[in-house]
């Protein structure tokens, strides 16, 4: 089981949005706080990025790199830190499938970017997405994350000169990039020095849990079972997992059983019933009363409002 894949699945709420920006000499864009996460990716030219807030320095962006807005918090781009950044206004937003285009600045040199953003849940976060940095900034590199560049230049490509299949290309490399962006960085945190969820992912013995619950978080694991998994004694495996990801293992268990309901009651046709079970419980009621302290509202409530909601 594929414990990023999942945990990602589990906050995602519905499509990236996403539209190519192309700015002129002299240019700076002001964009708001957004729901999700935020990404952008250099297809062509060099920019700067930096807080609206200016909380932290400018960073300078150069062809293939990409920058990740955990919190999707207000940010600035621009030609240079000095440009005064405007607020984008419509008439400069046109509908270019596969995305949206937005053109801005003056006669200048050009640089092109693909702008977004990912719609996750931030009430109820996965741990993994917490730990995370608040902007996360990978430069491209010759040798490093070859996938993730791989990725880049397709899209380039294809936003470059659409032609038959863009329309259904664009949006699938788009959301595989979350995950070549996530993993990028995971993989980037030195061996010695990682903690968290970063060393999590990449601990053998850790990881077999996590794996085995993520697998089917119905079975009736208990500390000792995970542990077997991991290849140490229970109290060894529980000390080195609370270590790792910030909570006891059963505690995490829990937690993704309830998520695991939560995504079905959002997206299947499941009765109650069923979901209760394949969360892991014998029983409807004690699934009803453990999600409602979870997540405060009854399953069935949950459901409406999320339906209502999408």
């Amino acid at each position: 089981m594929d414990v990023l894949s999942e945990a990602l699945a589990s906050m995602r709420t519905g499509a990236p949005n996403s539209v190519r920006t192309d700015g002129r000499v002299p240019w700076a864009l002001r964009l708001p706080p957004t729901a999700g996460a935020g990404f952008h990716v250099v297809l062509h030219g060099t920019c700067w990025f930096y807080p609206s807030d200016s909380s932290t320095r400018p960073i300078a962006l150069g062809p293939g790199d990409v920058v990740f807005v955990r919190d999707g918090a207000g940010h600035i781009l621009a030609d240079h830190p000095d440009t005064t950044p405007e607020i984008p206004r419509p008439e400069q937003y046109t509908q270019r499938p596969p995305v949206g285009a937005l053109q801005i600045g003056g006669d200048g040199p050009a640089t092109s970017l693909l702008c977004g953003n990912y719609h996750l849940d931030g009430q109820r976060p996965h741990p993994l997405l917490r730990q995370l940095p608040e902007v996360i900034h990978l430069p491209a590199r010759h040798g490093r994350h070859p996938e993730l560049n791989a990725a880049i230049q397709l899209l380039g490509a294809e936003l470059d000169n659409p032609r038959i299949g863009s329309h259904g290309i664009v949006p699938a490399l788009i959301d595989s990039l979350l995950l070549y962006i996530l993993r990028a960085w995971i993989e980037e945190q030195p061996q010695s020095e990682a903690v968290g969820w970063a060393a999590a992912l990449r601990d053998p013995a850790v990881a077999p849990a996590l794996e085995a619950m993520h697998g089917d978080p119905a079975a009736p694991w208990t500390v000792q079972s995970l542990a077997d998994h991991a290849g140490l004694s229970r109290a060894a495996f529980a000390r080195k997992f609370n270590a790792r990801v910030g909570e006891p293992p059963l505690a995490y268990l829990t937690r993704w059983r309830l998520t695991t309901a939560a995504r079905l009651l959002r997206d299947d046709e499941l009765a109650i019933e069923k979901v209760a079970a394949r969360a892991g419980y014998s029983s409807e009621f004690a699934f009803g009363k453990a999600f409602k302290r979870e997540y405060g509202l009854a399953p069935g409530q949950y459901r409406r409002q999320a339906r209502a909601a999408a």
